[in-house]
């Protein structure tokens, strides 16, 4: 039994008689190949000129009806999801249209493999006419005209075409990412374009302040859904209602189902973006190729990321102490809904594991809880110890030696600065410089008479067990000076570099001087993680240990020069008087 067409099986194929054709003027434009300025709502000069040359061919062809008229403005080629174009088809199915008419073939599509499906197999099947003028192509007058192998090989040119457009605007796109440029279509939230040069950035004042509020509730303690919960209650429009309300005509996919209203995930978004810190993020999405609408996510370390393009909104410090508590475990209390003071900052020294956070009983009204270890408490007491600490004696710790190390810092910040404004460090580095001199010529010396080891002994003047007694003897000395040398720069090099207010512990410390308690946001500023140990020993592993560590050799390292300085001088002082005494 023979196989029946799958679209005979759907409608019922028509027979028409020459007389009987009923057109479908089908023109498309794709925004790649427009002539239309942005915004502007008339049809395109391509458009019409597609119809006219259309309508010039139906007017020396009488026998052809035209039904109705199909037009995607605006859509590619690359694909047949079209609206219009969907709906051609349906008419045809329906058996309101037998007869299909294009000005040229790349205006019915620039994808070869679905072209061809279209003219070699649909039309046919049902018996279309199909018509494309400029090629002189006619499926009825000329059935061979279709069969010509110049038909697939436009289809090819057009879809390579599309595939070189294609290309050219990436490179295009890639080459202003590279430099900086914003290439969207909209600006993120909290900024806008600059009205003089669409690919600069500008911030929008209303829109910042509230990204602002964002940051600051969080840096408070304020969980995520409790932030979008706080901005829906104030009536602050997210986003997307921002810029219809700025009269962009922004449409987001999840516009409709959002009504309006801030989600977590937009409030994540926006803690999460670095575009606020003035740094320009692009390249995080991208089409899967020229033929395929769909959008795909790039890999973190592929984007395209140029540093201090713009005005930021967020300060560096702030930004990436977050990107670090997003990070954490910061779960919610149930009791209070908000995160904890030490939410996400304590870990049990042995197991590695969080600190869990348990309440006393309510009858007792005891004003504290407790924190122990979550292995001990949930999972396997045999795994681990109990951990335990009262969270008020834990809170009063911290901040004692949080408050020492602020006042350390205020110390270490006032001796540096004398350091660095003393007169007597010119005559300390002068030392220095002296000191590097006489070791690099006492290292030339050496190296002088290593090269003439070997000379002498092929001459006679020494014997070979001499020569190799001698050049282990001096090749010994020379690494000795190697080795003071090197310290001898490394010191040098950190006085050139000096200590200064930019030192991240002094910075970061110092600013903090003024506090009377313990907050989230200054444990988030200050400290990376809290060991509680067996028997409620506490161990604080603050951030910047690198910074402190510079810093404090930095005082070392000047104070022994300044203090060599100054008995030297004092020597000096004291030698010029026994000489003024015997005169």
């Amino acid at each position: 039994m023979a196989r029946t067409s799958k679209y005979v099986q759907q409608t019922k194929a028509l027979s028409f008689t020459t007389d009987m054709w009923k057109a479908g003027l089908y023109l498309r434009l794709s925004k790649e190949d427009g002539d239309k300025e942005e915004g502007d709502k008339s049809e395109s000069n391509s458009i019409s000129n597609q119809r006219f040359i259309i309508e010039d061919y139906l007017l020396e062809n009488s026998e052809i009806h035209l039904e109705d008229i199909y037009t995607d403005d605006g859509y590619t080629g690359t694909n047949f999801n079209r609206p219009n174009f969907i709906r051609l088809i349906e008419d045809i199915r329906i058996g309101r249209i037998n007869c299909v008419i294009v000005k040229d073939l790349s205006r019915f599509g620039r994808n070869y493999v679905e072209a061809g499906q279209y003219l070699e197999v649909f039309f046919p099947v049902m018996q279309i006419r199909f018509i494309s003028v400029v090629d002189n192509i006619d499926s009825y007058l000329y059935p061979s005209s279709m069969n010509n192998i110049s038909v697939p090989f436009k289809n090819v040119m057009n879809e390579e075409y599309c595939r070189d457009i294609s290309n050219k605007i990436k490179s295009t796109f890639s080459l202003k990412r590279e430099n900086g440029e914003f290439i969207g279509s909209f600006a993120l939230y909290g900024y806008k374009k600059d009205p003089q040069n669409k690919n600069k950035l500008l911030i929008d004042d209303e829109a910042a302040e509230t990204v602002k509020m964002i940051f600051k509730l969080f840096l408070q303690g304020q969980p995520i859904f409790g932030i979008s919960t706080k901005l829906n209650e104030l009536g602050i429009p997210n986003p997307s209602k921002h810029k219809k309300a700025k009269g962009m005509k922004y449409k987001s996919p999840r516009y409709k189902t959002s009504d309006g209203f801030w989600t977590t995930s937009t409030v994540r978004y926006i803690l999460k973006n670095r575009m606020y810190i003035g740094d320009m993020v692009q390249g995080r999405r991208e089409k899967i190729s020229h033929k395929i609408a769909k959008i795909r996510n790039v890999k973190e370390e592929n984007w395209i990321i140029k540093e201090n393009t713009h005005e930021a909104i967020i300060d560096k410090v702030t930004f990436f102490n977050i990107q670090e508590m997003l990070k954490r475990d910061t779960r919610i209390s149930s009791i209070k809904k908000e995160l904890g003071l030490f939410a996400g900052f304590l870990r049990c020294p042995d197991c590695g594991r969080a600190m869990a956070r348990k309440a006393p009983a309510k009858k007792l009204k005891l004003n504290y809880a407790y924190f122990a270890c979550t292995t001990y408490l949930r999972m396997k007491k045999s795994a681990c110890t109990k951990h335990c600490i009262r969270s008020d004696i834990l809170e009063k710790a911290v901040f004692t030696v949080v408050t020492k190390y602020i006042d350390l810092a205020i110390e270490m910040d006032e001796f540096i600065a004398r350091i660095n404004e003393m007169p007597i460090r010119n005559i300390a580095t002068l030392s220095l410089q002296n000191a590097l001199a006489v070791k690099e010529k006492e290292k030339a010396n050496i190296e002088r008479i290593l090269l003439d080891l070997y000379p002498d002994w092929k001459n006679d003047l020494i014997n070979k067990e001499q020569y190799i007694a001698l050049k282990a003897k001096h090749e010994s000395e020379l690494e000795r000076i190697n080795g003071v040398l090197c310290e001898l720069k490394k010191t040098q090099e950190r006085e050139k570099e000096g200590i200064d207010g930019s030192n991240e512990f002094l910075q970061n410390f110092i600013k903090l001087k003024n506090i009377d308690k313990l907050t989230r946001e200054i444990l988030i500023a200050l400290i990376d993680r809290i060991f509680i140990h067996e028997g409620g020993g506490i161990e604080i592993k603050f951030k910047f240990q690198d910074a402190f560590e510079r810093a404090a050799d930095y005082i070392e390292t000047n104070n022994e020069l300044l203090n060599h300085t100054v008995d030297f001088i004092q020597q000096m002082n004291a030698f010029g008087e026994k000489v003024k005494g015997a005169l």
